[in-house]
Order: structure tokens, then sequence, then C-alpha cells
């Protein structure tokens, strides 16, 4: 298990984690197609390279691909010396797809000082983590939209789990129970924790709180609280102001540390937070 001091050191050359994100880049690779729920506010589309949001990616990798970009990435004199993390986002959840693990492992080999990140619904926390433990994971993100069971029904049309397809509350509790138990397991082994919690007005607004409180006490790093993109079942709905989401942030950085640059990126973005994806892809060509 790494020291507090090198753990710090990471910490600080992540941009997602709070580290420097005017300086450190971070490339996605978009190696995991399966997802095993179905999230109410979640559209996933391949192919759409003029979208920016989570689920979204210009095209699949294979792992044998995945290095190969990385090789590139790292080899350009412009993207090389900000790349610090490597990510699998999607886009559908890495834990669900064995791809996720093969590419970690080919990266680890090649350039072991890069960080490796993992965003995920936490479904599978509880199975694959010494699997994530062997592979060295350092920096986990996990979505919590809720506590609830209940509200979880309402969030998420189903959850398929061990071979079996849940929905409604029995759904719901399946997966809280496995993320909370995955964010715990995750901080016992030391990895750095963000929780990203999707703002839906109207529906998991009084969970902001709850989360926030319950996941510092689990041993989460930092929240992200993020807004609703309006599509899928909550196209209807309408998003939070930047005002509300402020305020909310706020708020919550009493009880635990907020992450307030997120840019909802792509399963496939490169470069520093923000930057143009299509910019920093050429740059790397």
């Amino acid at each position: 298990m790494a020291t507090s001091c090198e753990k710090m050191k990471k910490i600080q050359g992540h941009p997602c984690f709070g580290g420097n994100h005017h300086k450190n880049g971070r490339m996605h690779l978009a190696v995991a197609p399966k997802c095993n729920i179905k999230c109410g506010y979640c559209t996933r589309r391949h192919d759409c390279a003029n979208e920016s949001r989570p689920g979204v990616t210009s095209r699949l990798l294979s792992p044998e691909e995945a290095i190969v970009r990385v090789r590139e990435v790292m080899a350009s004199p412009v993207t090389g010396p900000i790349i610090k993390v490597i990510g699998i986002a999607g886009p559908g959840d890495p834990l669900f797809n064995d791809e996720t693990f093969e590419t970690f492992q080919l990266v680890d080999r090649e350039f072991p000082d890069l960080i490796k990140c993992m965003s995920t619904n936490g479904l599978l926390l509880p199975d694959k983590m010494p699997i994530l433990k062997a592979l060295g994971l350092h920096s986990l993100t996990v979505t919590l939209n809720t506590l609830d069971p209940v509200i979880g029904g309402k969030i998420y049309s189903y959850v398929h789990y061990r071979g079996t397809t849940y929905s409604g509350s029995e759904a719901g509790e399946i997966l809280v129970c496995n993320q909370l138990e995955g964010i715990r397991q995750a901080a016992e082994l030391g990895m750095t924790i963000k929780v990203n919690t999707v703002l839906i007005p109207g529906v998991n607004d009084a969970q902001i709180p709850l989360i926030s409180q319950k996941v510092k006490e689990l041993g989460a790093f930092v929240m992200n609280i993020m807004p609703l993109i309006p599509q899928a079942d909550f196209a209807h709905i309408e998003p939070p102001s930047a005002e509300r989401l402020d305020a909310l942030r706020r708020d919550n950085e009493k009880t635990i540390g907020q992450f307030k640059h997120c840019k909802q990126c792509r399963a496939d973005a490169v470069g520093l937070i923000g930057e143009n994806l299509q910019l920093a892809v050429a740059r790397a060509e």
C-alpha cells in the first residue's frame, strides 16, 4: 500500500480529484461497451463525435488498440508531458467488461507511472475488489445517486446482477448496498475515492446531504455533484441552475471536499479538463 506522502503526490497529479487541472491531463480509454444497469438519465451512443457527455465515444477500442493509442499519445511532445492519468469510464460499466482489466494490465506493463483510474456504477465493486487490488488501481469514482432504494427504483429502470434482472426498489436496494460496501472496501485498501452524484431536481435533491455524510464516513476523498443532462427518461426535467449547484456544493463542502471543475467528460476524452477532444486527438497524431 502506498504511503500517505505517495498517495498525496498522486492525488495532486490527478486533475479529476483536485489536482492541477490546468497542467495535468487524463486519457480515457473506451474499452467497456456493456452495462449492467439502466440509468434513467443515460443515453449511450458509441459513434457520436460532436457531443461531450458521459457514455459517448467516437469508437470502441479493444485492449490491443487501446495500448497502441496510449503509446501514440504518450509519444507526442504535446500530449505526452501532460497525461498523468489513464482512466476507463465506459461507455458502459468498466467492471462489467473483462476488457477493462486486460487494458489496465497492458498499460501497467509499459507505463507503470501513469495513475490508473476507473469510473463505475459500483454494482460489481464487492465482487471485483480482489482484481482491482491486484491491478493496483489508485483512483476510483463511484456514481451514487441515492441511499434510498425506493428513489433508486425511480432513477434506474433495471439492475442486472448475477444473472437476474431486478427493477423497482429491489433493484435500488441491491445497487445501493453494493455501492456502499464497495466504497468501504476500496477505502480500506487505500484507494482514493470520488463519489459522483447526479442532481435530478424533484427526485434526489434531499438525498445529497445524506450521501455526502455517508460516503465521508466510509472513506471517500471528494464528492462531485453533477447537473442532470435532460435526456432519456428525464428529458422533461429542467436541469438545476448553476446557482443551485453552487449552493449545494457550498453546503456539502462542510462535510466532504467538493470537486467543482467537472465537465462531464466523454468515455474517450483526452487532454486537459475542458479541452476540445478533437483538438487533443489531433495534437497527438
